[in-house]
């Protein structure tokens, strides 16, 4: 990246996109192998579950159709409630798989954007061998953040649901409960958002500095304050991207059969796998650029020479560094 770190901080929406997107351009070779690699399979894997969980759950109900006609020879239906129960295991297995692969190509796809985009930053060498050898390493800390996080999105709704309830007991379908019910819907979202940006924030962070887990969090939702706006503005841009993708997908591939020819559906379904790897890409390295906007927000002096070495060090045998090292202090700003 080009500019200087003091000028990171008066980036606004359209500046962070014209940088992400600098920064993919110029490094295109790389970020093609990165794509290819890790985050066309995380894409393709996406796609895949909506359309293969479609298919089994249109399975289900055709069975269930079956029991609900055979309710008087008891055989048949004995049979058709066993299989109904062995169809529903194959879908919560294949959920599960999926559930599984897709957390660990996104954090895998993190690891490799978040360490080319820091690599990049400090002017260092980069390879796609360098960046493969770094990611097993670099995915154990993004692990143990999203261990944290997944508890910590745990107990927030299970305290949503809890206070759902106490709400629905005591207030029943009265007018204030359901004015009660809107806002506090309201305030979940927002929560759920806040959450959300902290944890994607806090993977960076576990990436490029030596706190992950817990600490990762609370130094994400240090850096965030003063640029909570944008980071919602650039979320909300992300997700209703990725849904309108979903939409398209859902409705003309998936749904698309007795509508459209295979060719049709087949040309469709590869314009929103490109269409989704780009955008998982382009977020990551947003993602990236926005902890670079906040670290200079916040006047915090990344010495690109230490932040090398501590990449260096993923090289080698991994010895978490001292914030000392790393020397991310704040520096003094003249006004």
């Amino acid at each position: 990246m080009d500019r200087e770190q003091e000028e990171m901080q008066f980036l606004g929406l359209f500046g962070i996109y014209a940088e992400a997107y600098k920064v993919v351009f110029r490094w295109r070779k790389i970020f093609s192998k990165i794509t290819l690699s890790l985050i066309l399979p995380l894409s393709f894997i996406f796609l895949a579950h909506i359309e293969i969980s479609h298919l089994l759950k249109i399975k289900i109900i055709h069975t269930e159709n079956q029991l609900h006609r055979a309710q008087s020879e008891p055989q048949k239906s004995k049979k058709l409630t066993d299989l109904v129960w062995s169809e529903l295991a194959i879908l919560w297995l294949f959920n599960i798989t999926y559930f599984t692969f897709l957390l660990i190509f996104s954090l895998l796809s993190t690891s490799a954007v978040v360490y080319t985009v820091a690599s990049i930053y400090t002017g260092r060498e980069i390879t796609f061998k360098k960046v493969m050898s770094v990611v097993p390493k670099v995915w154990k800390r993004l692990v143990v953040t999203f261990l944290c996080t997944f508890l910590a999105f745990f107990a927030y709704n299970l305290i949503a649901l809890l206070v759902l309830m106490i709400l629905t007991m005591t207030l029943g379908e009265t007018s204030i409960g359901a004015v009660l019910l809107i806002l506090l819907l309201i305030v979940y979202i927002l929560v759920f958002v806040y959450m959300t940006i902290i944890w994607q924030l806090a993977s960076v962070v576990s990436v490029l500095e030596d706190s992950y887990g817990i600490k990762a969090m609370m130094k994400s939702q240090e850096l965030i304050k003063g640029k909570m706006l944008i980071s919602i503005v650039i979320f909300f841009k992300l997700n209703l991207s990725l849904a309108a993708i979903q939409l398209l997908f859902y409705a003309h591939v998936v749904h698309g059969g007795w509508k459209f020819g295979v060719l049709y559906r087949l040309g469709l379904g590869m314009l929103c796998l490109l269409l989704l790897f780009k955008l998982i890409l382009f977020g990551l390295v947003i993602q990236t650029i926005v902890y670079f906007v906040c670290k200079s927000y916040h006047h915090e002096n990344i010495d690109k020479s230490a932040l090398s070495d501590h990449l260096e060090a993923y090289l080698g045998e991994y010895v978490p560094l001292k914030s000392k090292d790393v020397q991310l202090e704040q520096y003094e700003y003249d006004a």
